[in-house]
Parts: structure tokens; sequence; C-alpha cells
């Protein structure tokens, strides 16, 4: 896909930051060129102060933000007349540093500055790119380095061996590019790119020249080392998936991408990768969200699968503890020691994340990795840091600081739930509880335009599907449907609804069954497959029927409805005692009248329940207000609440429930 071109008519337009943020989105529209949330651009512009005054400042990318979508507000403004004096010292310490650059902010509010600011500060240049592109990373990962990079671009060019980003690096770059003024770029062993212009136009030009004589070497060389697939794995990812999943997740539940497109295919299937992935990540970049190794699971002879995906997982934990063992100093605490990319040769790589962001950020860098890989090979050989390099930016404070401004975890972060009857009412409410409280929402309803609506309504970390639940294969469908798009399934809710309302002399044996289909099988077939998922992802589960007042007291002229709510409330009994050993929990929410958003009550059930207690349908809600209790009506939201609350670690210790969400209706006690 050609990179976009430099709109000078458009460019016209823009000045000082305005023109930054429009370079720094050109940029990273290509993620061969800007990594997500990798890389860093600056400006050096002169802004007036709050005293009106002119003062020299630096424009610099903000800490963790990704270019691609970049606005004024993610740069940091720094005064440079504080900063520049940095360069006559001998050393400086991280915490030095930062303490320094926070005195200096020109304008408050701002955020953190990137961890390689003082790199732009001490370029001369107006304008600086600090990227990290395929291209460049083949050569600068390459065993034969600076002897690659220099045959690519000759004096043009300044190398730097390997040193972590801060203080140190930044002087190096600043003192050798004083040395050679006339070079175009500098290239950062194991780590990336640095370009300027005096002109934004012309730093953006001079960096893609350069990423584009790279990209002409590497096709000189014309060494394709992922040469095709290889035979498909034949087992099922419905399979194995949760049991990957199940795996990786027993001290915190993660989510799971799954990537199967010709390049990771390629890749894995030949029988170098394995080789080549265990020499480390691709840059450092990476490490945070990669890992500096995957973990290989090559499952295609296993007749014992299954325990080949724990086996597999253990080991890669037991090396990342004796890894973390190595190089840790004391009161460094080790984070879970899960990997964050699995190779399966086969099928293609699956990412680990506490949210199918992050897992999509492990997803997207390793896809640049595999490039960087095969580039750096048919340069002579790929090579990384050193597992100690790689610890120290795995560990590093300045590095981690980026993810500790993530948004404090959910109650639901990582729990993948499947909503069943999620298009209206009360599904629709429980669809909006959890999916607020970060879990990752299928949302499934017969009515496959409502369930769009619901999960368009949530935006990310949602999806809709149509089913049926009285259909077996839909049902199933479903459940593939989670286990595909994030590896497993944590929640189920059945809310699927019908009503009907007859004396039983005037119930037909049509309208018997199609309220034991819906309301009964309509939680037995969910319940089966989810206990089916659950057995091979082995961390348990949360089940909730949502059954009724009327599975507890007798419903007058609705003895078709009350008696499939009492079918499905005794299944969930039944269930628990089942699910207990494997650690799912099964519980019943019980609520009444609730009106609101009701696909049930916008049909004849309002006036046919208004005639069985001699009432207009327009006082059925006062009427049922006034029989509870606590008078007060029922809203979807409020039986979201209960669902939340049994699906939720507060109820960890809760199985065989009855929830009553009623307002007090005494014929209804459960006890």
């Amino acid at each position: 896909m050609p990179r976009p071109k430099w709109d000078d008519e458009l460019a016209a337009t823009l000045s000082g930051i305005e023109l930054l943020v429009y370079r720094s989105r050109l940029l990273a529209a290509d993620r061969s060129v800007v990594n997500i949330f990798g890389g860093n651009t600056s400006s050096k512009t002169t802004e007036q102060d709050h005293l009106g005054r002119p003062t020299r400042v630096l424009w610099v990318k903000g800490s963790g933000s990704d270019l691609a979508d970049c606005t004024e507000r993610t740069f940091a403004c720094l005064k440079l007349e504080e900063v520049l004096p940095l360069r006559e010292r001998e050393a400086m310490t991280d915490e030095e540093m930062v303490a320094h650059l926070a005195r200096c902010a020109f304008d408050v509010g701002r955020p953190r500055q990137s961890i390689e600011t003082l790199l732009h500060a001490f370029c001369s240049f107006a304008e600086v790119d600090h990227t990290h592109p395929d291209a460049i990373l083949a050569l600068a990962c390459s065993v034969r380095g600076e002897e690659a990079a220099r045959e690519v671009f000759g004096e043009e060019m300044v190398w730097i061996d390997y040193i972590r980003p801060g203080f140190e690096l930044s002087k190096r770059v600043a003192l050798a590019l004083e040395e050679r003024p006339t070079a175009r770029c500098v290239i950062l062993a194991k780590h990336g790119l640095v370009t300027w212009g005096d002109t934004a136009k012309a730093c953006y030009e001079n960096t893609l020249a350069c990423i584009e004589r790279a990209e002409d070497a590497l096709r000189e060389a014309n060494r394709r080392l992922w040469a095709g697939a290889g035979e498909s794995l034949s087992l099922d990812p419905y399979e194995w998936l949760p049991v990957l999943r199940g795996a990786l997740g027993k001290s915190r539940r993660v989510v799971l991408k799954r990537i199967t497109e010709d390049r990771a295919r390629m890749m894995v299937d030949t029988p170098a990768a394995k080789d080549l992935a265990a020499r480390g990540a691709a840059c450092p970049d990476h490490l945070v969200h990669t890992r500096r190794t995957p973990l290989w699971l090559d499952m295609r002879t296993e007749a014992d699968w299954q325990g080949e995906i724990l086996e597999a997982v253990a080991a890669f934990e037991r090396e990342y503890r004796a890894y973390f063992e190595r190089f840790a100093d004391e009161g460094v605490e080790m984070f879970d020691p899960i990997p964050r990319v699995v190779l399966v040769p086969g099928f293609g790589f699956v990412t680990a994340g506490r949210d199918e962001k992050q897992a999509d950020v492990s997803a997207q860098l390793y896809r640049r990795a595999i490039e960087v890989m095969e580039g750096a090979e048919a340069m002579g050989g790929f090579t990384s840091l050193t597992e100690e390099e790689s610890f120290a930016i795995e560990y590093w404070p300045l590095e981690l600081y980026k993810l500790q401004q993530r948004p404090a975890p959910g109650e639901f972060e990582g729990a993948i739930a499947v909503v069943f009857g999620g298009g209206s009412g009360i599904g629709r409410a429980t669809c909006g509880r959890l999916h607020r409280a970060g879990a990752h929402v299928l949302v499934a309803d017969r009515n496959e335009d409502a369930a769009r609506q619901v999960a368009d309504s949530l935006a990310e970390r949602a999806h809709a599907i149509g089913c049926d639940v009285t259909e077996e294969s839909q049902v199933e469908q479903a459940f593939r449907e989670a286990v595909s798009r994030w590896g497993g399934v944590d929640i189920v809710v059945c809310s699927a609804g019908i009503a009907s309302s007859a004396p039983i002399e005037e119930t037909t044996l049509e309208e018997w069954n199609r309220n034991m289909d819906v309301l009964a099988r309509g939680c037995f077939l969910p319940a089966r497959e989810a206990f089916r998922v659950w057995r091979r992802q082995g961390t348990g589960g949360s089940l909730v029927f949502v059954t009724s007042k009327n599975a507890l007291a007798a419903g007058k002229n609705a003895s078709a409805y009350s008696a499939a709510k009492a079918a499905a409330q005794h299944l969930a009994r039944c269930l628990a005692e089942e699910g207990g050993p494997i650690g799912v929990r099964v519980n019943c929410v019980l609520p009444d009248a609730v009106i609101e958003g009701s696909s049930i009550w916008s049909s004849s059930w309002r006036e046919e329940r208004a005639k069985a207690y001699g009432i207009r349908p327009e006082e059925l809600e006062e009427f049922y207000r006034k029989r509870n209790t606590l008078q007060v009506s029922i809203f979807p939201a409020d039986v979201a609440e209960a669902i939340a609350f049994l699906c939720s670690d507060r109820s960890a210790k809760t199985t065989g429930c009855l929830l009553t969400v009623d307002g007090g209706v005494a014929s209804a006690y459960p006890r």
C-alpha cells in the first residue's frame, strides 16, 4: 500500500504544533514505519508565555501515547532554554532527568514527556522523528549490523551501538552529529531510526527516503525466509483455545486474539522459526507487550494435546521465573510469568492480554517482528538484545510508567460474557452493566438487529450474533463465536424470554411447548454448552438464569409460563451441584413485572395480564408497584445489578442461590 504523501495545500493551513500532529499521523498511518504506541516526534517553535514573552519550546510526544491518533493535547511542551544546559553534564540518572524535565514545562496540564525527550532536544534541527521501521530494524538487528547499514547509507548515516534510551544515548547521538554534520540519519543498533529536517515536510520526506533505501536493499537481497504455509493443524480451535486460555489465566483472566493470516502461517510453518523466535524481541518497544520470547506450541503430532498445552505453559513460566531471578534487584516485583505471544505451527499465533485491546497491541507488534526477523536474516542473520538488556527494558521504571497510565481495571476486566436475550429489556441492561465493568460481551438474541444495536452502543469489547436459544446449532455457534473472538467464556446469562397468558383449559399444546422451549430448553442448551467449554478451560465460570417470581409463586392464568420458569429454576439447582467440583457457580435472579424496555410487555402479554387481574392495561405498572412490600417499580437496571453481583467475585462463595428482585412479593419469598 503506498504511503500517504505530504499535502502542501493542507499543510499551508497549519502551523506549529498543528504541523507536528499532521506529520506524526502521516507517519503512523503505516505501521511498518511507526509501531502502535511506539516512536516519538518533535518540533521546536517559538511561543508566547503567560507574560507574553517569546519563548523557544520543544513539542515532543507524551509518554505512552500513539502517534496514529495523536492530538495537540497528547504532546508535552518544554522550555528549551531550561533543557539544553543538560548537554553540558557528564552523567545523569533517569530519576534526575525526569525530575529536571518536569520543572521545564512550558504549559501545565500536559502529559509527561517521552522517555527520549533529550534525544530530540539535543538534536539542533527544528523537526525530529524517531521511529522503528521494519526495514531499518532489519539492518539494526542484523548480526552484520553497522556493516550492513553502511552498505545502504554510506557516510550519510551515523551508527550508534546499543545503549538503553536516556541521557547517555541522547548525548552520544548529539556528539556524533556534531562530528558528522552532513549525516541524514542515525541508526540505533537493535532499536530504531532518528531523522530530521528544517521543516516539517523536509523531516517527513527524509524519514521516508531513509526507510525506502533500506527497503530497496532488502528487496535486492531477495531472500524470502517465510516460504509458505505447511499442513494446517487438524485440531478444532474451539476445542483447544479454551484450554490455552485457562492455562494462561490461572492467576488473572486473559483475552486471546488469534492471528491466522498468510504471513503468520508462513512464519510458524518455517523450520527456522522456532530458533529465530527464541533469540529475542525485534525491538525494545515490543518487550513490554510481547515479552522477550514467545511460547512455541506445536500440537501437530501430540495425541495428548491438552497435556502439551499445560506443560508448555508451565515450562514457559519456569523459564520466565528463572530469567527474572537472574537479573532482578531486591524489591522488584515480578510480572505475571505467562507468555504474551504463542506461536502455533499449522495455525498462526495467538496473543494474550488483559483485554482485547492489549491482545491486539501484542498482535500488531509481533506482526512487525515477523517482518524484522525475515529482513535481518536476509541481511546476514537476526540478532536481538541480550537477556540482561531485555530485562533492563522490560522492568525499566520509565517504561513501566506508561503502563501505570492505564485506567484502573474494572470488576470484570478480562471476563468474557455471553448474554442470551441480550437485545432488549433485562438482557440489554445486563450487557451494559457487565460491559461498563470491563467485560467483553457477546450479545445473543433471536432479533439480530436488536442485538447489533446493543453491541454497537457498547462499541469496543462487544459483538452481536443472531441466536434462537431453542436451536442446538445456533447456541453452539454463539459459544464458538465467543471462543473464536476472545478465547473462551466466563459468564453466561440466560435471559431470553417469551410469555403467554390463558386459563389452563384454553392453553394450547403449541403454547405450552413454546414456553417450555424458550424458557426451559433455552436455559438447558446454553448451560450444557457452557459446561463443555468450562471443563476444557478449567477456570470455573458463572451461570445465571433469569427466572421469575412466578417460578415460586403461582401465576394466575399463566401455567405454561410459570411451569417453564420453575423448570429452569430447578435445572439451576441441579447444575449447581454438578458445577461445584469444577468451580462453576449457578444461580437464579427472580424479577417481577419488569416492564420497561421489555419486548414481552410490548406484546399481547400486557393485555392478557391486565385481563387476568381485572384492570386496564395502562394500570398495570401501578398495580404491580402497589402489590409488592416496598411498593416500588422494578427496572431492567435493578435486575442487571443483581446479575452482576452473582457473576462477580463478590458472590464467589454463592451457588444454587435464588435472588429475588421484586420489591418483596410475600408469596415468592424463597424461605
